[in-house]
């Protein structure tokens, strides 16, 4: 496939992830043209099967329906490495976890939300207090929670067609680097069972157990770039593209 054009939003002013595409598309000759959210939403664009859509989560997500696409699922905790998650991981609702934290029948408890739009950043609750800044969001949302561990390092590792093509750090203490045989042995478990993506980030980090962890699996059409090159991001991108696209029943 072939794009004969691509939308990249556009808002106050362009994020690194559309300079990335931005400069990789000029590279290649594909024309691009800025786009806002509200075009999206009221369907102004004459989006096709060879154009390429970029921006953040609720901008392809418009696109993916304007073009009778299924917007994917979340897959955080793909069931092929639960093994390396070295924590409790389970789903709930914001409700129940308000009930919890205030009649005190839980510990503290990281949580974030379940959906593609991620409602609110994830963080750890420990007190009512903490869900003061929740007061505009839906009871009833669906989360992700897990017992509290202490993270020492944090890195993304981008994937292209089962590939590591970067392996970013992001936070914690850069020295101490995640074992990149456990990446490996990850990105295997996941082709076994058909879990991956074309293009996709995933999530380790070392913990103060010195095991290397799954922090979170993120599908490729809304990722996030750490630094990561022009090319091998933009790859990533547009190969999760390709496979969306295919997926659309003719």
């Amino acid at each position: 496939m072939i794009f004969k054009k691509a939308f990249i939003q556009k808002q106050n002013k362009l994020k690194i992830e559309e300079e990335l595409l931005c400069s990789y598309l000029e590279r290649k000759s594909i024309p691009v043209e800025f786009i806002t959210q509200k075009q999206i939403d009221r369907r102004r664009l004459l989006i096709e099967r060879d154009t390429l859509v970029v921006g953040d989560i609720s901008c392809v997500s418009g696109a993916l329906k304007q073009l009778k696409i299924d917007v994917p699922e979340p897959n955080s905790y793909p069931d092929s490495l639960k093994v390396f998650l070295y924590r409790k991981v389970w789903d709930s609702t914001l409700s129940k976890l308000m009930f919890k934290i205030d009649h005190g029948g839980s510990d503290p408890v990281f949580a974030k939300p379940a959906d593609s739009l991620k409602r609110f950043t994830g963080q750890v609750f420990r007190n009512s207090n903490d869900f003061y800044f929740l007061h505009s969001v839906s009871k009833k949302t669906k989360i992700h929670c897990s017992e509290v561990v202490n993270w020492v390092s944090e890195y993304r590792v981008y994937v292209v067609n089962s590939e590591i093509r970067e392996v970013s750090y992001y936070d914690g203490d850069e020295s101490i680097k995640i074992d990149n045989e456990i990446v490996e042995k990850s990105i295997s478990a996941l082709d076994k069972v058909n879990e991956s993506y074309a293009g996709y980030g995933i999530d380790f980090g070392v913990l103060d157990t010195g095991e290397t962890a799954l922090i979170e699996m993120n599908d490729g059409y809304g990722l996030g770039a750490y630094n990561i090159g022009s090319k091998d991001y933009s790859e990533l991108i547009i190969a999760r593209w390709f496979e969306l696209m295919e997926s659309k029943k003719e």
